[in-house]
């Protein structure tokens, strides 16, 4: 934390040694997206949904990217994405629990 130039580093080194690791690409995103760079932001999103196009962090982090490049509707599909995603994981739950809870 705090580091981005070395967070991206081993990022890098995560992706080139698995490029279907979903959880490097979407971290890359977030760093990314943290430091403003949009561009490397939404790439590394774009990839990540290719490996989990149901993950409902991939799209709440895309609709935050494309809220930031300007892109209304596009921020606001996957922000859609995202809570149709959070409703199924709800429907799921057995009844009288929260998401999460044991």
């Amino acid at each position: 934390m705090g580091d981005e130039s070395a967070s991206l580093a081993k990022l890098e080194e995560a992706v080139a040694v698995d490029a279907n690791c979903f959880e490097a690409w979407l971290a890359k995103a977030e760093v990314h997206f943290s430091l403003r760079q949009f561009d490397a932001a939404l790439a590394a999103g774009e990839q990540a949904l290719v490996l989990r196009p149901k993950d409902i962090h991939i799209h709440t982090s895309l609709s935050r990217i494309w809220m930031e490049r300007g892109d209304k509707p596009k921020a606001e599909h996957h922000g859609a994405q995202a809570r149709i995603l959070g409703w199924g994981d709800q429907l799921k739950e057995p009844e009288g629990k929260q998401p999460g809870e044991l």
